[in-house]
């Protein structure tokens, strides 16, 4: 007896990233515009809050509030605590309820889950039931900066991006016969990444009069010479006591904040590499977002014109699986 053929199903895979998931709703927005309807939405971190805008039929208005975000707005919603993290996040999820549908997960209008991480015991947690504003308040618990949320259970839950940053296998687990997976920390090592500054030292005061004179150039300088040069340097170089001391820039020391949430980058950027690399997506979004900083929620233009780049830039790869 030969199978009846049906239409894939596809999935939806929104991963963590902070102010840069803004680009999620760029991805989105061309998604729809080229007749592409997601079956099944998942995410992880801001992904999970955009995702469950998306289930919810919000998009569009949840668009239009994040477009209309200023600084000020943003500042706003930070409940300083002294316990657990820098912000309580209640007032983010707070508004969220007011302004935009909470509901029971099992009664959304597509299939949605979200992602967290047990403090206690590290493991992945899969929230696809229950209140959906619960699920996104656990998701985005980044730690140092949100408090844990407690459930009823007992588990005390953080942001979801520390396991699966990109939750391509619960989308799979989902029923997702393809999976679209956006990726948005593929480049973020590049906000870090700076071209080797060359120290230059002090020119000796003969060099100048000679310069100042006229002088011919002088002769070039021996290979060994220039090796010893370019040693001279690097930060390691320690110069012979009779030797011109290095003219060196003071090097910036980043806050506490900065270096906590780029070991975080850092880290999940490996952990998305190695789970798709085990279980790959048919399709990677993966907009360039370097330049957006962990609370950069206010240029929301800049990240959903990028989303929308690097999805149409996909499209041609996602045509060839939908066929």
């Amino acid at each position: 007896m030969a199978l009846a053929r049906r239409a894939p199903r596809l999935g939806l895979a929104l991963g963590s990233g902070s102010a840069r998931g803004w680009a999620h709703i760029g991805v989105l927005q061309v998604l729809d515009e080229e007749g592409i309807r997601p079956d099944i939405v998942c995410g992880s971190s801001i992904g999970a809050l955009v995702g469950a805008a998306y289930a919810a039929g919000e998009l569009q208005r949840f668009t239009e509030w994040v477009q209309g975000l200023g600084m000020r707005d943003v500042f706003g919603f930070m409940d300083f605590n002294i316990t657990g993290g820098m912000l309580k996040g209640e007032k983010l999820i707070a508004f969220w309820r007011r302004n935009f549908a909470d509901f029971d997960i099992d009664r959304s209008p597509m299939p949605f889950g979200a992602v967290a991480t047990d403090l206690h015991s590290g493991a992945e947690v899969w929230l696809r039931h229950g209140s959906i504003a619960d699920a996104v308040r656990a998701s985005i618990a980044l730690p140092g900066l949100f408090t844990p949320v407690m459930r009823d259970d007992g588990r005390l839950l953080v942001d979801g991006g520390l396991v699966n940053p990109v939750p391509a296998s619960l989308a799979r687990a989902m029923g997702a016969d393809i999976v679209i997976a956006v990726d948005l920390n593929s480049d973020i090592l590049h906000r870090h990444m700076r071209p080797l500054a060359v120290v230059r030292e002090a020119p000796a005061p003969e060099a100048l009069e000679a310069d100042a004179a006229g002088a011919a150039a002088p002769e070039p300088v021996p290979e060994p010479a220039r090796n010893v040069d370019w040693v001279r340097r690097l930060k390691f170089w320690t110069p012979d006591a009779g030797a011109a001391a290095p003219v060196a820039r003071p090097v910036p020391v980043p806050s506490v904040l900065d270096v906590v949430m780029t070991s975080v980058n850092i880290m999940q950027m490996r952990i998305t590499r190695s789970r798709m690399a085990g279980d790959p997506p048919e399709v990677i979004v993966a907009p360039a977002l370097a330049n957006l900083g962990l609370l950069d929620f206010h240029r929301s233009s800049e990240a959903i014109a990028e989303g929308r780049r690097a999805a149409q830039a996909s499209l041609p790869q996602l045509r060839r699986f939908m066929g």
